[in-house]
């Protein structure tokens, strides 16, 4: 409990470094001279550079842990933020963001890998998962409003060396106070608790369990479910692109950093709402992302309510997907290879907030971008339901019929 306690510490300073930064890299792209389709690009190279690190962050936390893996990370990133506060020009910037989009790929990876390893039931996973969504959402409450506020006191690059001075003393701290969760000795929530379930329940039934019966495998992750996470990311890698535009002036940026509190607010409301975590997290993805999609196609279409409102369902609506899809994926794994697992949920993420600024910046002319994340929302909810029925749920199922 006190490794989960020092990581939720770490993650809100670091989290609320990173999403400080939201309001105020489009301004500061267009001061250095760069157009909306070269910050789209820029955006998305930083997301598509997460990849090899995702990669890399999938075998190496299952074989060396996360502890390392999470302070390079943080690091590197404060260099790279201190660096940033020195560039000239647009292509310098989109350099240094793409290296820091490899970097700061193990960083979810490392520590979603090690939350689930220090839990000892699948409900403390959902709870510890929850947590990470929680203090998540109260860094980027206040955090984009901070940011903006700082750039328009001290500038962007003073701005931008404070925030990786934090970054660095954050890494450092983490080096000493965070201790790692050996696979050997993580609780073995997978395919054996699951025998043991069984088992027991054959007891209740009468049934004689059969001395020769293995444990059932983990039942495998079906590909198309990262189509989630993909248009998740899509549609709040678009929603990352068009607010910044809204305004790119100092005073403005104000304002864009108050709209991303407000998602962020949303999002706090429904993580707040601790029985949702007793609900299915495959019906609370099913639902959320539902939800998502239809506050998108109200933004685009222009529905007569107040923009702020729209925004805070958005975010609502986020609170509800993000814990559930990690325990879904938890769930579908068997308890077996954490880093791997969410090594592949952050390469779904990082693919999806590629293609949400390349898309905006491009099509932004054509066809309102907050129709593209609807559109790529409402596909992902289609094919969900085509993974509810897994053996597990059948098992789980047949127990509730002869129960009642």
């Amino acid at each position: 409990m006190k490794t989960a306690i020092w990581l939720y510490l770490f993650l809100f300073v670091a989290f609320f470094d990173l999403h400080a930064q939201y309001p105020i890299l489009t301004p500061f792209a267009v001061s250095l001279g760069a157009a909306p389709s070269f910050i789209g690009l820029m955006m998305g190279l930083y997301s598509i550079t997460h990849l090899p690190g995702n990669l890399l962050a999938g075998f190496g936390v299952d074989r060396f842990g996360s502890r390392l893996f999470i302070v390079f990370s943080l690091g590197a990133a404060g260099v790279i933020l201190l660096l940033q506060s020195h560039v000239t020009n647009p292509w310098e910037l989109l350099t240094l963001r793409s290296i820091s989009g490899f970097v700061l790929a193990f960083l979810s990876p490392a520590c979603m890998s090690l939350l689930a390893r220090v839990a000892t039931s699948r409900v403390r996973q959902r709870k510890l998962m929850a947590g990470n969504g929680l203090v998540h959402t109260l860094a980027s409450v206040v955090s984009p409003a901070a940011g903006a506020y700082l750039v328009a006191q001290i500038g962007f690059a003073t701005a931008f060396n404070v925030l990786g001075w934090v970054l660095v003393v954050t890494a450092v701290c983490a080096l000493f106070f965070i201790r790692d969760v050996p696979a050997q000795l993580a609780q073995p929530l997978g395919s054996l608790q699951l025998a043991k379930a069984q088992a027991e329940l054959a007891g209740m039934r009468g049934e004689g369990a059969e001395p020769d019966a293995k444990p059932e495998r983990p039942t495998a992750i079906p590909w198309l479910i990262f189509l989630l996470p993909i248009a998740m990311s899509c549609a709040q890698g678009i929603l990352s692109f068009e607010l910044p535009l809204m305004s790119t002036t100092k005073e403005g940026m104000m304002t864009t950093g108050l709209l991303f509190s407000i998602v962020s607010l949303g999002a706090l409301l429904t993580l707040s709402l601790l029985f949702l975590n007793k609900l299915s997290p495959f019906l609370r993805s099913l639902w959320g992302a539902f939800l998502l999609a239809i506050t998108y196609f109200a933004i685009a279409a222009g529905a007569p309510l107040p923009f702020y409102a729209l925004l805070f369902v958005l975010g609502m609506a986020k609170g509800i997907v993000f814990p559930a899809l990690s325990s879904l994926l938890i769930e579908r794994s068997g308890g077996e290879r954490y880093g791997r697992v969410f090594s592949i949920l952050s390469i779904a993420f990082s693919i999806g907030a590629f293609l949400g600024p390349m898309l905006a910046g491009h099509l932004r002319d054509f066809v309102s971008p907050y129709y593209i994340a609807f559109v790529g929302l409402m596909i992902a909810v289609a094919v969900l339901p085509l993974f509810a029925d897994t053996p597990r749920t059948r098992d789980a199922g047949a127990h509730f019929s002869h129960s009642g």
